[in-house]
């Protein structure tokens, strides 16, 4: 997650495949009991989930906010046409039901009655509010791409400025009706409106808040399982309770959630066995001393971790450096003797198990393998690049995240970069997420560990960030070939064609990887332990990574 303005959502031709996010779902989506009650089950702290988060929340704005934490937040608290359930299939929420047109492009949405917490109904000019102001250049949202990716009418032309915001395609027929045009059918349409982007905000509350939108209780609202009671910027702990106000509150079984912020595994175990955590994550040693305790569980996840070189600092432009620096560091090392929490090698820019493509198969299945750990071919390519740069010693800053497992890799590639590199030197420099990738976006680093998880089930989440100009193109590459591939891939030639698009897509990750354009390390895995009695938690390895809403606590 983490993502830019990009151009439109998928053509016709995507219609029959199968999408991870969609998989076990048949016909209409299902809907949750419609009922409403305000009768909360056991208020007591036992009914409470105390979880751990590993990195501060960043914003709890649904159209600013970009990444995992954050949406794990507001998805718990904030509800959107729909939701997803344990399989990852779309769920009608705060659509009652939908009308979708025989060609796909129009959907009108019949909202349910339901309630802000304080008290004003959610209605269909929440939606419009919050669309138009995700698409709007003023607002400069980084996610303005991803109503072009659910091809929202003239999203993209807004997003560009060439357009008024007020030309999207969504409209309020009435308070319970909204109505959504697209520029071109998208399969997955309603799984994307499962994503915290779409999700609505009430434009007078919000209005009111002015700056201060999202800084504590008082400037946020919910609509959904929860309401948030304590939270500021940068603090360890926030508190949610369950919404008695939210339109199925009898389904939801928790009277509230602890999130406690805690960046050290080991402190974080402490509290676990203290039984001030319900749910923590594991790294490194932990993992072999827990993980034949019952309490234990891996959890597959979509996010890939890799260092990204930028391209405009001083010897990164050069090709054969970045291959050097790609080959000299061991990778099996790392997912087995520092992260040991299921995480698998990365020699690829597109994860495995994301998407399956026309042939029934997963992309990974019929595509290779590049930039392999070979430390000999490294220190070949470091000699080439030596002679094009006439140097023979460089020295570069890495910015890292300051949780133990970010440091911990980032360590050991310096350690590795430096001895199969002589004369290379790589000092590592920590910070919070947020100012990590707040430097990146800027530009001001030379080397970056950084990962990104799937906002969708297609290749195209993790391909179209090295276009020219992509916001989430860090190394700012740039290759006029692979923009054709991507753009004829979206909504040109190759769009109405699913074989073609598929294998085009293929040669688009060999160009990036060839390119050593990002240094891939390691696909996520998550250890996580959780209390016995804890059942309910819904994993997603695309989109929200873990839903509270059916959890219980015995």
């Amino acid at each position: 997650m983490k993502k830019k303005k990009r151009g439109l959502g998928l053509a016709l031709a995507l219609a029959s495949m199968m999408f991870v996010t969609a998989c076990g779902s048949s016909g209409s989506p299902a809907t949750p009991s419609e009922t409403p009650t305000n009768e909360t089950p056991s208020e007591g702290g036992d009914q409470v989930l105390k979880v751990q988060f590993d990195v501060e929340v960043s914003s709890l704005d649904p159209q600013i906010a970009t990444d995992g934490t954050s949406f794990e937040l507001i998805a718990a608290t904030t509800e959107g046409l729909y939701t997803v359930d344990a399989k990852g299939s779309p769920v009608l929420a705060m659509a009652k039901s939908v009308d979708k047109s025989e060609d796909g492009l129009t959907y009108t949405f019949t909202l349910r009655d339901a309630q802000w917490t304080d008290g004003t109904p959610v209605t269909a000019d929440d939606f419009v509010f919050a669309w138009k102001r995700l698409v709007d250049p003023a607002v400069a949202s980084e996610y303005a791409f991803i109503m072009e990716i659910a091809g929202v009418k003239n999203a993209a032309a807004i997003s560009s400025g060439e357009k008024p915001v007020d030309d999207l395609g969504v409209t309020a027929k009435d308070a319970k009706t909204l109505v959504v045009e697209l520029d071109v059918p998208v399969p997955y349409f309603e799984s994307l409106m499962a994503f915290p982007s779409f999700l609505p905000m009430n434009e007078a509350f919000f209005t009111a808040a002015g700056d201060n939108y999202g800084t504590s209780p008082a400037t946020v609202l919910a609509n959904g399982p929860f309401k948030i009671t304590a939270y500021e910027p940068a603090t360890t702990s926030i508190t949610l309770e369950k919404n008695d106000k939210y339109w199925d509150a009898s389904a939801v079984k928790l009277a509230g959630i602890q999130y406690q912020v805690i960046k050290d595994s080991q402190q974080a175990m402490l509290s676990y066995q203290n039984g001030d955590l319900d749910v923590a994550t594991l790294s490194g040693e932990q993992v072999e001393q827990f993980q034949a305790d019952p309490e234990f569980k891996n959890v597959v996840a979509g996010y890939l971790w890799y260092i990204s070189p930028n391209q405009k600092v001083a010897g990164l432009e050069n090709e054969n450096l970045r291959k050097a620096l790609a080959l000299s560091y061991d990778k099996e090392a790392i997912v087995s003797n520092i992260l040991k929490d299921g995480s698998i090698v990365a020699n690829f820019a597109v994860p495995t198990k994301l998407a399956t493509g026309p042939d029934g198969k997963d992309f990974r299945e019929t595509t290779d393998t590049y930039l392999l750990t070979d430390k000999a071919k490294a220190a070949e390519y470091w000699n080439t690049a030596k002679g094009e740069l006439g140097v023979t010693e460089l020295t570069y800053t890495m910015i890292v995240e300051d949780t133990e497992s970010a440091i911990n890799v980032a360590q050991f590639i310096q350690s590795e970069i430096q001895t199969t590199l002589p004369g290379i030197t790589i000092e590592i420099q920590t910070m919070p997420k947020k100012n990590r990738v707040e430097r990146m976006q800027q530009g001001d680093f030379e080397l970056g560990l950084t990962r990104w998880g799937p906002d969708y089930a297609d290749p195209m989440t993790y391909l179209d960030m090295w276009t020219t100009g992509s916001p989430n193109n860090y190394g700012f590459w740039s290759d006029a070939d692979y923009d054709a591939i991507i753009e004829s891939a979206k909504k040109g030639e190759l769009a109405l064609d699913l074989e073609a698009r598929w294998e085009a897509l293929k040669d688009a990750e060999k160009i990036v990887m060839d390119a050593a354009v990002i240094l891939p390390v390691y696909q996520k895995g998550d250890a996580v332990m959780i209390k016995d009695g804890v059942e309910g938690i819904e994993f997603h390895s695309v989109g929200i990574n873990r839903g509270y809403k059916n959890a219980t606590k015995k």
